[in-house]
């Protein structure tokens, strides 16, 4: 464990001795008698809402609902106690999450159901890629294998990850089992419709790379249709600046491919996707936004965002692009 894990580690075992000597944080599943869940990002807190459906059932919290970024995130005091006395706690379980096993270990509630989807992904997990022209990540050895943590950005991924959410929530309320099972049986004909949607359109394309000048969190998507890429930056890279290297890199590719779109994320700076084009001979090159559904807000979700409508307006920019 290194020093900062320890520095965490310590400081959550004091705030939920603090909260039970004090009592200050009683559990709201014995509060009205529903279910409580915490969902640590937006995809797991949409895909639980559609399996719950009433909102009678239980009380579910998104942890990241300010929009913070997932690779920075760390649980604040009160989402610290908020996963102590949760009922079921929901997380993927990649390098960002390092901080759960801390949280969890500390836990008032002793009965907690804890969910990690990289387990129930199994043999579906990937391993981060580094790809031609990609920045380079500094390894350590002492790291292992790791995966891509974006398991989210897959319909196919989606529908068996709902399925191990159902499970869970059903054993730890199987007094409306039957309720959960119905609902999740209809998102999961939402989530096969606009797969089959996703593979009419990668087989009818005439092309089939993109190209994107940012990080690329989209591998599993881009796998499940057969879609090559490049990018500048693996899905989980804290490089900001690109290299010469890379620009000159993805610039010749940009012109190879004969690609008219450089792709960036939501809530990115184009000065990598426009130093790429400005350095090729597409200058006429567009600039497009595929949504790794990692900063969704609070705000958004009021204003009616959900997982299928991110995932269908990233089909509807792949569609206009990979003609």
């Amino acid at each position: 464990m290194n020093f900062i894990s320890k520095v965490f580690s310590v400081a959550a075992a004091a705030v939920i001795a603090a909260a039970s000597l004090s009592g200050c944080a009683e559990s709201r599943s014995t509060d009205d008698g529903r279910l409580s869940i915490v969902c640590t990002n937006f995809a797991e807190y949409d895909w639980t809402k559609n399996i719950i459906g009433s909102t009678e059932n239980a009380d579910i919290t998104y942890l990241l609902g300010s929009g913070a970024d997932i690779h920075n995130y760390q649980p604040s005091t009160q989402d610290m106690l908020t996963i102590s006395d949760c009922d079921v706690f929901i997380y993927s379980g990649g390098e960002s999450e390092t901080w759960v096993d801390d949280a969890v270990g500390n836990v008032r509630n002793k009965d907690i159901k804890v969910l990690r989807l990289f387990d129930a992904l199994g043999q579906r997990l990937k391993e981060e890629e580094t790809k031609e022209g990609m920045a380079a990540e500094d390894e350590d050895e002492e790291d292992g294998i790791e995966y891509d943590e974006h398991i989210w950005l897959s319909l196919k991924n989606a529908e068996l990850l709902c399925q191990s959410i159902c499970d869970t929530v059903c054993e730890a309320d199987p007094s409306h089992s039957a309720e959960y099972r119905s609902n999740l049986d209809s998102y999961e004909e939402k989530l096969g419709a606009l797969d089959a949607e996703y593979t009419e359109m990668a087989e009818s394309s005439a092309s089939r790379t993109i190209l994107v000048g940012d990080r690329f969190p989209f591998r599993y998507l881009v796998d499940d249709y057969g879609i090559d890429y490049y990018a500048a930056f693996a899905g989980c890279s804290a490089e900001t600046n690109a290299s010469f290297e890379t620009v000159a890199t993805l610039a010749g590719k940009l012109d190879e491919l004969k690609l008219g779109t450089v792709f960036i994320l939501e809530n990115s700076d184009d000065s990598i996707a426009r130093s790429i084009i400005d350095n090729s001979k597409s200058r006429n090159a567009d600039i497009e936004t595929l949504n790794s559904l990692q900063s969704v807000t609070r705000k958004d979700i009021d204003s009616g965002v959900t997982y299928l409508s991110l995932m269908e307006e990233n089909l509807n920019t792949l569609k206009k692009v990979l003609v």
